[in-house]
């Protein structure tokens, strides 16, 4: 019986964090494929580590910690480097959110994960220093330069 519960828990809150993973998996990989197999990942560590979280915020700053560490483990894999994908961009209902996405794949990747987690996922930047190991100074900057050459981005297109 206890295996039961466990398994229910485990099942919760997969449900509770799968959204806010496979958000920050696919902003880092740009392509589905790769963001399930990031996915895949993230709860297979959580599954075979099974934390112990003190409340929601630790849960969900845990899991996009180690969505952002296996991303950026797999993007720079031998493997990866040397696959091309043969799939297709998301496509969005709006087509203002398809403008946005190819803007936001130009972003270098320190600034499309800072402007991820503070716009996406609604951290404020010590909560992004925290989840990313950085200086709160640093992910400011970030975010800063990050809507600056969005911006240019942006004005270049139209």
């Amino acid at each position: 019986m206890r295996n039961k519960h466990r398994s229910q828990e485990h099942e919760e809150i997969i449900r509770t964090y799968a959204d806010a993973v496979y958000r920050l998996a696919y902003s880092y990989s740009r392509n589905r494929a790769d963001a399930d197999d990031i996915f895949q990942e993230v709860f297979f560590r959580y599954l075979k580590k099974q934390p112990e979280f003190e409340n929601t915020e630790h849960a969900k700053a845990w899991f996009l910690r180690v969505t952002a560490n296996c991303a950026k483990s797999f993007l720079t894999s031998a493997w990866k480097r040397h696959t091309q994908s043969l799939e297709q961009d998301m496509i969005f209902e709006q087509p203002e959110e398809n403008h946005l996405d190819e803007a936001l794949r130009q972003l270098p990747m320190k600034y499309r994960e800072v402007i991820h987690l503070y716009y996406y996922e609604g951290y404020q930047t010590d909560e992004i220093a925290k989840i990313l190991r950085r200086k709160p100074s640093t992910v400011r900057t970030q975010l800063t330069r990050a809507r600056e050459y969005l911006a240019k981005i942006l004005k270049e297109e139209n």
